[in-house]
């Protein structure tokens, strides 16, 4: 059984092997990742996510058809040497900053046979410690320490660390779903039991895993083991069942601030309207502007001319 342990997370993996399909056709030839959240993509917020928790390394997991992600956290010099001689001192900071952020490394998937065989593929990268997973789909707002919050909580108690939300028993069958117990403080709980995507009347609870992850190395081991689950894929749902069963310790930190769903395109849709109505520079006359149009709008049922 694992035992509480004071060496600290250092490295964050981050799984963008997807295709992107809800996003199609703009994700035909551009990484679902890469879309922008007002002028930033997506992985960019959750790379910086990373390294505000002290995360300064990092592992994205690709595939096919996403060196634009490669190329993204890449120096750009003749970008840069165009924006010097312009004396565009702030769009030139922002080009730095995707590539300052973190010490960004890649590996291939190679075959899409799930998340929990992605993270799999990082085993190299992490050795024996412990480390974040941290899915490209969920903004968690930067005003909101959940990462922060997960990283302390697995210090103190050792073992692995999910992020949880209540999605409402209605809704569970979309999320792995856990069973749990009360913990030692406020928010934190002991994960007794999980379940990948149960039928709503099957579900242990309404609180559903969402991407944020802090986990013991040990996953490894259960993972290269792990036998494809639900939807024929490698599931770290499953695997993180299996620890629980073996007794390693399992917590749960629920979360109840800002999240942002950019895999969905409704949910995507407001991200971008949320992030930018509060903008210094954006925020005023999109906000005005936003009053305008919904006073416009026909009542809903009504019908147009």
């Amino acid at each position: 059984m694992s035992t509480p342990t004071p060496r600290p997370a250092r490295k964050a993996v981050i799984p963008v092997a997807g295709m992107g399909t809800r996003f199609l056709p703009a994700t035909k030839a551009v990484p679902k990742e890469l879309l922008p959240v007002v002028d930033r993509p997506a992985l960019q917020y959750i790379v910086e996510e990373a390294a505000r928790a002290g995360l300064a390394e990092v592992l994205m997991v690709t595939g096919r058809n996403k060196a634009a992600i490669e190329d993204f956290f890449d120096r750009t010099p003749e970008l840069e040497t165009a924006l010097e001689k312009k004396g565009d001192a702030d769009r030139l900071a922002a080009v730095h900053e995707s590539t300052e952020v973190a010490q960004v490394h890649f590996v291939r998937q190679g075959e899409a046979r799930g998340l929990g065989h992605a993270v799999l593929q990082a085993a190299a990268f992490v050795g024996d410690e412990p480390f974040a997973v941290l899915l490209g789909d969920d903004l968690i707002d930067a005003r909101d320490h959940l990462l922060e919050q997960m990283l302390a909580v697995q210090a103190e108690h050792g073992g692995s660390v999910i992020a949880l939300l209540d999605v409402g028993r209605e809704n569970i069958d979309k999320y792995g779903a856990v069973a749990v117990e009360p913990g030692s403080s406020d928010g934190v709980v002991t994960v007794t039991g999980l379940v990948e995507k149960p039928p709503v009347d099957e579900a242990p609870s309404s609180l559903a895993i969402i991407g944020r992850y802090v986990l013991a190395p040990e996953v490894f081991e259960v993972l290269r083991e792990t036998a494809p689950g639900r939807g024929g894929e490698i599931q770290l749902t499953d695997a993180l069942a299996t620890l629980v069963e073996r007794g390693e310790p399992l917590h749960g930190v629920v979360f109840d601030g800002r999240r942002y769903d950019t895999g969905d395109k409704l949910d995507y849709l407001k991200a971008v309207i949320r992030l930018a109505a509060e903008r210094e520079d954006l925020g005023p006359a999109l906000r005005s502007w936003l009053t305008e149009f919904v006073a416009d709008l026909p009542a809903e049922g009504a019908s147009q001319a």
